[in-house]
C-alpha cells in the first residue's frame, strides 16, 4: 500500500521551525541595518554627533533584544487568542499589560547590552534617567509589540487554513420527551383517574458521540471518521487529530474532546496525548516507568507512568 501523498502543509512541517527562526533573524537583522543607516545620517545633523560605533551599538542592542523576545510573544499570542466576542476589554487589557512587560524587558536588556559594550570600549553608558526615557521608549515598543503580535497571529491563521480545521459533524441531539398530559397513541394503556400511573425507572440515554468530522482545507471539504483517528495531541486551544498520516486541528481542549469519544476506544496516555487503542502496534518500556507507544502509522507517542495502568486496562478490554 502506497503511503498517503503529503499535502503542502505536511511538506512544510519538517522545515517549519528553521524557516521561522531564519525569518525572524533576517527580519530583525534588516531592521537593524536600515535603522543604523538612518541613525548615522541623522547623527550628522546634530551639534554633538556620537561615534559610529555608538550608533551601531544602540540599534543592534535594541533589535537583538527584540529578537530574543519573539518566542515570548508567540506564547502570549497563543494564550490570549482567539479574541472572544464580549471579552474585548479584557483582551485589550491583557495585551496592554503584556506590552508594558515587553517594553520593560526590552529597555532593561538593551541598556544592559549597551553598558557592556561601552565598558569594553573603555567608556561609560549613562542610563541614570532611564525612568524618564522609558515613556518615550514605550511609545516605540508598543508599536513593535503590536506589529510582531499581529504578524504572529496572521501567520498562525494562515497555517490553520493550510493545515485544515475540523469540526464535529454529528452534533449530540437531545432526547425527545413526551410532555405530561399528552395522550398516548389510540389503543395504548391509559391510567384511570383513580389509578396511580406506573413509575418505572428510566435509564439515562447513552451519550451521543460524534462519528464523523468535517474538515475544511484550502476551500475543500471532506469527512473523516472518528474511528480513523490514530492519536490526538493537545496544541494550545486546539486538539491535533492525526489521521492516516495527516494532521487536522479541532478547536477544543484535549480533556473536553475526550469526553465525546468512546472511552473503550480512546485513552489518554500523557498530559498532552491520547491514542486509539486499536492503533497501538507496540509498547516500549522506558526508564522511570514511562513508555513509548509505536503506532501502526509509524509514529511514536509518549506514555507517562501515570497513565500506563489505564492503558493496560483499556488495551486489555479492547
Amino acid at each position: 500500500m502506497l503511503p498517503p501523498r503529503k499535502n503542502l502543509y505536511e511538506r512544510y512541517e519538517p522545515v517549519r521551525r528553521p524557516v521561522e527562526v531564519a525569518f525572524w533573524i533576517v527580519l530583525m537583522g534588516l531592521q537593524a541595518v536600515f535603522g543604523t543607516m538612518v541613525a548615522l545620517v541623522d547623527m550628522r545633523t546634530r551639534a554633538v554627533p556620537a561615534d559610529n560605533w555608538e550608533v551601531v551599538t544602540w540599534e543592534v542592542s535594541s533589535h537583538l533584544v527584540l529578537l530574543l523576545l519573539v518566542p515570548a510573544l508567540v506564547w502570549v499570542e497563543r494564550r490570549l487568542s482567539p479574541l472572544v466576542r464580549g471579552h474585548l476589554l479584557r483582551f485589550v487589557a491583557l495585551h496592554g499589560a503584556a506590552s508594558v512587560a515587553f517594553s520593560l524587558v526590552h529597555v532593561a536588556g538593551m541598556f544592559g547590552l549597551r553598558a557592556a559594550v561601552y565598558a569594553l570600549a573603555g567608556a561609560h553608558y549613562d542610563f541614570a534617567d532611564w525612568a524618564a526615557q522609558w515613556g518615550y521608549e514605550y511609545l516605540k515598543d508598543v508599536r513593535a509589540y503590536a506589529s510582531i503580535v499581529f504578524g504572529i497571529w496572521a501567520y498562525r491563521l494562515f497555517l490553520l487554513r493550510l493545515q485544515g480545521e475540523a469540526r464535529v459533524l454529528d452534533a449530540p441531539e437531545a432526547g425527545v420527551v413526551r410532555p405530561a398530559g399528552i395522550r398516548a397513541e389510540p389503543g395504548a394503556f391509559e391510567p384511570s383517574a383513580q389509578q396511580e400511573p406506573l413509575s418505572e425507572p428510566v435509564a439515562p440515554p447513552a451519550p451521543q458521540r460524534p462519528e464523523r468530522f468535517l474538515v475544511r482545507k484550502l476551500r475543500r471539504e471532506f469527512l473523516i471518521a472518528a474511528t480513523d483517528i490514530d492519536w490526538l495531541q493537545a496544541e494550545g486551544n486546539y486538539v491535533g487529530l492525526h489521521v492516516n498520516g495527516h494532521d487536522y486541528l479541532l478547536r477544543a481542549t484535549l480533556t473536553d474532546f475526550l469526553t465525546q469519544l468512546d472511552p473503550a476506544t480512546f485513552a489518554r496516555v500523557h498530559r498532552s496525548h491520547a491514542v486509539n487503542l486499536g492503533r497501538i502496534k507496540e509498547i516500549e518500556p522506558l526508564d522511570g516507568g514511562d513508555a513509548r507507544l509505536h503506532m501502526h502509522d509509524g509514529t511514536t507517542v509518549p506514555c507517562s507512568r501515570r497513565y500506563r495502568d489505564a492503558l493496560r486496562t483499556g488495551a486489555g478490554a479492547g
